[in-house]
């Protein structure tokens, strides 16, 4: 399929795909009038790319554990142990993120940091 066609069927832009296929994470053939064509999967592909962004989980992460995913034998053991590692990193941030608050809590009413007396 073309990419305008992709694009409708997927919901997301000729640009992002253009930028995917750059990037790695989805091919197509060139046709001899220089149209990119898509196979049918790459449909299905580009919803789990989707939802593996809403779940937090970069570009890069999706490249490096997308075919690894595919051909694990237990897709679902594969993602339970990339969701685990990725809670523990949300947990990590989210434990940086109330200290910082924290900080920001104290400081308040106490004037500017950055000034000498």
């Amino acid at each position: 399929m073309r990419i305008g066609e992709l694009a409708a069927r997927t919901g997301t832009t000729r640009d992002t795909i253009r930028f995917y296929e750059k990037v790695g994470l989805v091919e197509g053939r060139r046709l001899p009038n220089g149209y990119r064509d898509f196979a049918p999967e790459t449909v299905e592909w580009l919803a789990y790319v989707r939802t593996a962004q809403t779940l937090g989980f970069t570009l890069a992460e999706i490249a490096r554990h997308g075919e690894e995913l595919r051909e694990a034998p237990d897709s679902a053991d594969a993602l339970s142990a990339l969701f685990e590692q990725k809670i523990q990193i949300v947990d990590a941030r989210m434990a940086e993120l109330a200290a910082l608050r924290a900080e920001l809590a104290d400081r308040v009413g106490t004037g500017c940091p950055l000034r000498t007396a």
